[in-house]
């Protein structure tokens, strides 16, 4: 065996050096490993790191007598199975091996004793669980029938077994291929296990992310080019398991009663890990939702009050546990707030929409009447400029129509509040309807709401998750300056302006800020001391930011900005970059040590599917593309970016000391972690600097199926700044020059001939 030494014993101990005939000697630089065979027989080899996997087996075996070499596999002590992308790590570190069954034969055996049920069914699905991970054990076992035994433990099974059942089937969907058969009487069944309040955790965990491939499976979320059917709409490729979706798996969700209130109810489980997977799956759902039943989703969610239920996770878990799944909930959020937003109120179509106008109407305790015209009078005594309501909702739409509903919900004496309005004369009243619509408007830009499927909030925000409140707030709020400023009709703009620069007091640092402290702002703020601070704002203020069209040409210019650094993030990725090796906060006093290989190199493939790395005793030169990176991380197990979870290893970056710390490991602000839902942390490094920190967590997030946030606040930065930018520089002409910008825009009649030419200067 070409420059490897090999020597046995039967009983595991090593016995002296014995080198096959033929074989040359091995150099003594070459690392000895110990192998062990299924017969419990230990090895002492010296393998080459140049060799394949295939070639160092078929060797092994010539020299144990063990034939054929395809029914063997290398796996290390922990099962890892040994491949060429790792096999040069493992030598190096001098990995224990074993030589054990290929992936195929074991996939077989599995199979086999699945359909016979020979043996124990528990262990053998404890095993599958971790082998299935592995895509040629996952390939054999597709084509040995093994899916169909698998769904039937899951219908059957119970308790550890079914943990185990659920687990196996978790990790086969990771793998897109092979689970397209399945039908909806499984996904019934995955949804009546997570309704019982009586399954255990370690069933619901599974269960859960089972749930949310299926939610993700859609057509449109297929890689590829997808086949179209006559009305244009995409559909699941032949064999493709992307033919599920939102509306099959709601569908099951809604035959099982309180189904989705016990996922929500999960939000608050002291298990950190199962919050975290009924977040996700919340997330996914509303991502993916339908448009057919995006409405109904959303209004049950509602009524289970989602919202407030993550404002407890937001104290109830530590930062790096569920801070990437809550910032994905508050961009999900932001788009539905968004969408209701521009969701046009629509009373004779839309039954919820009549409801509510009704029960608006019905708690005012007012009556319909007729003006001097003949005209009737309703919607204005609400505070309304007319009685198109349609028209008066057209700015704001649903989320307008529901605010108002919601404060009416709050406010007790209601009917009071508008009788008081009434009984002032004509110009001294408070249009409360057009205040409500104004505050919903003011909110809006406060929280970046103009642009879907967007959000640029690096930190948790209760306020806005708790939008209908603070809305209540604001426009009591409005209520009151308008009274103790003694405004009339024409001072409405006036009452705006001081509502606006209280709102972005009253919600500044709003992720630290108790909420008792945002209710004394808004309930307790003295006119004068609001005026005065107004009025300072106003000199710097320009009115022209403010207006319809600059509005909506800032969202435009928000998406361009995202994506623009959003591909800047990425390209860093591709680019690639040096890490320090972090070692995690829990770690022995044993382990903390300079390693061997402090450093590593990563770099992103153009196909955006994996993480090519190095890790080395020195920085080094790396050549473009892959060459130099043996190993690799599968992008689509990165569940989560953990930032501020690790530790710098002693001796490496010059701020540390040269002896090892006496305490806890103090987290570096430069730190992440790659995390998987099933393999804790893929990789933990350390930034050189805060630059490439940015660009490599905010990367990574956005490479997500289910990301959409940033992690920092440098790209949250760079979005707005480019925003700012962009707009000034459009604004530019027409700000210097005065121009009045018009609401609407009409075009001329065009040309009724050729023979005309565009001046080249304006006289």
């Amino acid at each position: 065996m070409s420059t490897t030494a090999l020597s046995s014993s039967s009983k595991g101990q090593i016995g002296s050096g014995a080198i096959p005939n033929g074989a040359p000697k091995a150099s003594p630089l070459v690392p000895t490993n110990h192998v062990t065979t299924l017969e419990g027989v230990t090895v002492r080899a010296r393998i080459d790191p140049t060799l394949t996997v295939d070639d160092v087996i078929k060797q092994l075996c010539g020299s144990l007598k063990k034939e054929p070499a395809s029914q063997f596999a290398l796996r290390d002590e922990s099962d890892e199975l040994v491949t060429n992308d790792n096999l040069r790590k493992k030598i190096r570190g001098r990995v224990g091996l074993r030589l054990v069954k290929s992936p195929s034969r074991e996939a077989r055996d599995t199979a086999e004793k699945l359909r016979t049920k020979d043996g124990d069914v528990r262990w053998t699905l404890f095993s599958l669980q971790k082998f299935i991970r592995e895509e040629q054990f996952a390939q054999e076992f597709l084509k040995q029938g093994g899916l169909k035994d698998l769904v039937e433990n899951a219908h059957t099974a119970t308790g550890n077994t079914l943990a185990y059942a659920l687990t196996s089937m978790q990790h086969l969907m990771d793998h897109d291929y092979g689970w397209g058969s399945l039908d909806e009487e499984f996904i019934f069944r995955v949804v009546q296990i997570l309704s019982s309040s009586q399954s255990p955790i370690n069933v619901c965990r599974p269960a859960t992310a089972i749930l949310k491939k299926f939610v993700e499976a859609d057509p449109l979320s297929a890689p590829g080019v997808l086949a179209s059917t006559s009305k244009g709409l995409p559909v699941a490729p032949p064999g493709s398991v992307y033919r599920y979706g939102f509306q099959i798996v709601f569908d099951q969700m809604k035959k099982e009663r309180g189904m989705l209130e016990t996922v929500v109810n999960r939000l608050g489980s002291g298990d950190t890990a199962m919050a975290q997977y009924s977040m996700m799956l919340i997330n996914s759902l509303l991502s993916h939702a339908s448009d057919a039943r995006w409405e109904e989703f959303i209004t049950e969610l509602e009524r289970l009050n989602v919202r407030r239920a993550v404002i407890r996770s937001m104290s109830l878990h530590t930062i790096e546990d569920l801070t990437s799944c809550i910032l994905d909930f508050q961009a999900n959020m932001v788009r539905v707030t968004y969408r209701k937003k521009t969701t046009l109120v629509d009373p004779e179509n839309e039954p919820a929409h009549h409801e509510a106008l009704a029960y608006i109407w019905e708690s005012s305790k007012l009556e319909v009447d007729e003006d001097e015209t003949g005209s009737i009078v309703q919607w204005r005594k609400l505070g309304f400029e007319s009685e198109d309501i349609v028209q008066e909702f057209s700015e704001v739409g649903v989320l307008g129509l529901d605010c108002l509903r919601k404060f009416v919900d709050h406010d007790p004496d209601f009917s009071k509040l508008v009788l008081e309005q009434l009984s002032r004369l004509g110009e001294r009243r408070c249009p409360l309807g057009k205040a409500s619509n104004e505050v919903v408007e003011l909110l809006s830009v406060h929280w970046s709401i103009f642009a879907p499927g967007y959000s640029t909030s690096t930190t948790f925000q209760p306020f806005f998750l708790d939008f209908y409140r603070v809305h209540f707030l604001a426009t009591r709020f409005f209520l009151r300056m308008w009274s103790e400023s003694g405004a009339a009709t024409g001072d409405f703009q006036r009452v705006v302006d001081l509502v606006r620069t209280q709102v972005k007091v009253a919600l500044r640092s709003e992720s630290v800020r108790p909420w008792h402290e945002v209710e004394h702002e808004f309930n307790e703020s003295e006119y004068r001391a609001v005026r005065d601070r107004q009025m300072k704002e106003l000199e710097l203020e320009d009115d022209l930011l403010n207006k319809v069209p600059v509005r909506n040409l800032r969202a435009k210019l928000y998406k361009e900005s995202y994506e623009f650094v959003r591909q800047q993030r990425i390209q860093c990725l591709l680019q690639g970059a040096w890490f320090v090796i972090a070692l995690p906060q829990n770690a022995p006093r044993e382990a903390i040590r300079r390693p061997s290989r402090p450093w590593r190199f990563m770099r992103l493939d153009s196909g955006l599917k994996y993480l090519h790395y190095v890790d080395s005793a020195v920085k080094f030169p790396v050549r473009n593309g892959l060459e130099d990176l043996p190993d690799r991380i599968d992008v689509s197990m990165i569940n989560e970016i953990g930032t501020g979870t690790c530790a710098p290893p002693p001796n490496v970056l010059r701020d540390q000391n040269d002896l090892p710390p006496t305490g806890a490991l103090a987290a570096s602000p430069l730190s992440f972690s790659l995390l998987s839902a099933h393999e804790g942390s893929l990789a933990d490094l350390i930034a050189p600097d805060q630059s490439r920190w940015a660009d490599w967590t905010d990367g990574l997030n956005m490479l997500r199926r289910d990301g959409g946030h940033a992690h920092s606040t440098e790209t949250a930065g760079f979005v707005l700044a480019l925003t700012e930018i962009g707009l000034k520089i459009k604004l530019l002409d027409l700000s210097g020059e005065m121009v009045e910008i018009p609401t609407n825009l009409t075009s001329g009649p065009p040309p009724s001939d050729t023979s005309f030419f565009f001046s080249e200067s304006l006289q």
